[in-house]
């Protein structure tokens, strides 16, 4: 059963990367244009040149999202709230 484990994982590999080529947008595609790529990936797949030069080379730069976006603020430390607060009471 292990003897097929690394067939198993190209397999895997194999089929993310084309999966993954897919579904990404034309206009993100680095390199090559994206119907080039399948054709890459589908034909030197079986030996891992397709799918890692696909990963490297093609899949497009994810760009890393900042921490103070991500962040959450407490609604009693968060300024816009606060500020929301005080025009609610001015109103009243």
């Amino acid at each position: 059963m292990l003897r097929y484990l690394p067939f198993l994982l190209i397999l895997a590999l194999w089929i993310y990367a084309f999966v993954d080529c897919l579904n990404t947008p034309e206009n993100e595609v680095r390199g090559l244009p994206k119907l080039a790529w399948v054709f890459v990936i589908l034909l030197f797949g079986e030996v891992l040149v397709g799918p890692v030069a696909w990963l490297i080379a093609g899949r497009p730069r994810r760009a890393p999202a900042r921490a103070a976006e991500r962040q959450w603020v407490a609604p009693d430390d968060n300024p816009d709230f606060l500020r929301s607060l005080n025009r609610d009471r001015d109103k009243d």
